[in-house]
């Protein structure tokens, strides 16, 4: 081997192996970024293996290009009503179904993977309730946007009735787990072998504990408006800003409302693994925790027709209950910044071009 030849590759093997350990040793010094990094190798992993796992026409209709219109687009109606992109769990075998709920699960915490199944299975409730042709039980759609990878820009979603669960990965990172949303019709199933499930009963209770431990000042000050809203005021939009600042402010707040506030958050943050949850609730935290305000808007009784939010510097949480005689919950998670990874993908876009 000639002495150049010899030196350029002992330069490119010192670079390799340096960037491996400083890799490592980020990642041993950081445990939120280590246990990110973790999820994102799960995640990937599972999108990989439920490919891997269709036929060459069921894999025409799951995958998709990264800059697909479609990926920004999102519904949370039956698909009887509105139909998705994407491959329908109705189409697969059993192995296979098994597979996507294994990327579902994946992508879920286990108590956000035991809410989505619940809400899953009210299809088949409310088929037995009403006997409606419009309820197809297991009716959702898998739809991944780009080849799955661990250095590259891809996303994935699961989608049908009151679901509509997006992540999106930049530069092989996992950088946005919203819009994230869901619902459940009936809040409270009313008959039946599920009687008494409600599957968003915990955002609701939270909810609704915060505004009973203020005192009459701060009910005044966090009721902005005596009739609730028909459905979630940011509905199926590809882009939200923050909307109008009502109720109380945290840094008006006892420390046991903060307390309780953070809870209510966390509630809906960790329906994602813990390690993607812990680093939201850091940059949440960052932002200024103080800033954050929580309005409610009609009744303050169990089976009053409600609605409530929660906003930050970087992120919008509503829950509304107002249907069917107040017993059909909407809820949503949005981040101004990283829905479908919007600022970051500017970036890598800037970075790339330049």
């Amino acid at each position: 081997m000639e002495p150049n030849a010899f030196f350029t590759m002992m330069h490119h093997l010192f670079n390799r192996t340096a960037a491996t350990i400083t890799t490592l040793l980020a990642l041993v010094l950081n445990p939120i970024q280590a246990a990110h990094h973790q999820a994102h190798e799960r995640i990937t992993g599972a999108a990989d293996t439920f490919l891997d796992s269709l036929t060459p026409e069921l894999s025409k209709k799951a995958l998709f290009t990264f800059d697909n219109p479609n990926r920004v687009s999102w519904e949370f109606l039956p698909q009887t009503m509105i139909g998705r992109k994407g491959v329908k769990l109705t189409e697969l075998t059993d192995k296979q179904k098994q597979l996507a709920y294994q990327l579902l699960e994946s992508s879920l915490s286990e108590g956000g993977y035991e809410k989505l199944s619940n809400i899953i299975d009210l299809e088949r409730v409310l088929l037995d309730l009403t006997g409606s042709d419009m309820r197809v039980p297991e009716y959702y759609s898998v739809a991944i946007f780009g080849q799955p990878s661990t250095n590259a820009n891809w996303g994935w979603r699961f989608e049908g009735h009151h679901i509509s669960l997006n992540i999106t990965v930049v530069d092989g990172d996992i950088i946005a787990t919203a819009p994230r949303f869901l619902g459940s019709n009936p809040a409270e199933v009313p008959e039946g072998d599920r009687k008494g499930l409600r599957a968003l009963g915990h955002e609701e209770d939270l909810g609704r504990k915060l505004l009973k431990s203020m005192d009459a000042k701060q009910v005044k000050k966090t009721i902005f408006q005596e009739v609730p809203f028909p459905e979630i005021v940011t509905n199926r939009a590809t882009e939200v800003r923050p909307l109008r600042p009502v109720g109380l402010q945290a840094s008006k707040m006892s420390e046991d409302q903060k307390a309780m506030l953070r809870q209510l958050i966390e509630a809906y943050a960790h329906t994602m693994p813990k390690e993607l949850a812990d680093k939201r609730m850091a940059k949440i935290e960052a932002a200024g925790f103080d800033k954050i305000r929580f309005g409610w808007a009609g009744g303050s009784e169990r089976g009053d027709a409600h609605y409530y939010r929660v906003q930050g510097p970087s992120f919008l949480i509503e829950y509304d209950n107002v249907q069917n005689n107040a017993n059909h919950a909407h809820t949503v998670w949005r981040d101004f910044d990283r829905d479908f990874g919007k600022d970051l993908l500017k970036e890598h876009y800037m970075n790339h071009e330049h």
